[in-house]
């Protein structure tokens, strides 16, 4: 996506759909869904997009953060987005994992937070989930879940900490996701390894 009215629509709706919708005044569904004709009446959209200008940054968003359906009771077409809400009670359409059927589970993060992450742990902050990919970054089937620019890939033991009881999930566009333990972290004994942007091995 390099057209810059679509890259501004998709950070549009990636705030709205993840964190800004109840204060906005949106009604989402359990899934996180809203009907696209409210949105386009919203101050951030009436006026400047068409709902085939979401239909095209739906297809075209190479992370797929986002889904169209036409809800099947009311027949109205509606988005969500995929992952990554700080909303409450979004399911976001997880399915669970019960097996570390994944080879490569990796969190990218940048240099100024890993001194407190490596002490600490991830956290899930203010957001649901700690989203981790399932691969690294010149992996071509990587779609979402790391970010290009992360300067530190903190590599996970998924089946340690899966062992331990912690819930994990993928969501629909590939994305692994935990609420991690009781206060919302990822301890650092379920790193495997931690690497930086270069290969170099971090301690």
């Amino acid at each position: 996506m390099t057209n810059k009215s679509d890259i501004k629509l998709s950070k549009a709706l990636s705030w709205i759909l993840r964190h800004g919708a109840v204060k906005e005044g949106l009604t989402l569904s359990p899934e996180g869904y809203t009907p696209v004709a409210s949105l386009l009446q919203h101050r951030l959209f009436k006026g400047q997009y068409k709902i085939t200008d979401i239909e095209r940054v739906v297809e075209t968003n190479d992370k797929q953060r986002f889904k169209l359906r036409v809800n099947p009771l009311t027949h109205a077409l509606e988005i969500r987005s995929n992952q990554g809400h700080s909303l409450s009670g979004v399911s976001e359409g997880l399915t669970p994992i019960i097996e570390a059927k994944y080879p490569t589970v990796v969190h990218g993060t940048y240099l100024n937070s890993y001194q407190s992450i490596k002490k600490q742990g991830l956290s899930r902050m203010s957001r649901q989930h700690i989203h981790f990919a399932k691969g690294t970054p010149g992996d071509k089937t990587v779609i979402s879940g790391l970010r290009r620019d992360a300067e530190v890939f903190i590599y996970l033991d998924l089946q340690k900490a899966l062992d331990d009881g912690l819930k994990f999930f993928e969501s629909e566009n590939g994305v692994i996701l935990t609420a991690g333990n009781e206060d919302g972290y990822i301890l650092p004994k379920y790193f495997l390894k931690v690497t930086s942007n270069t290969g170099a091995t971090l301690t």
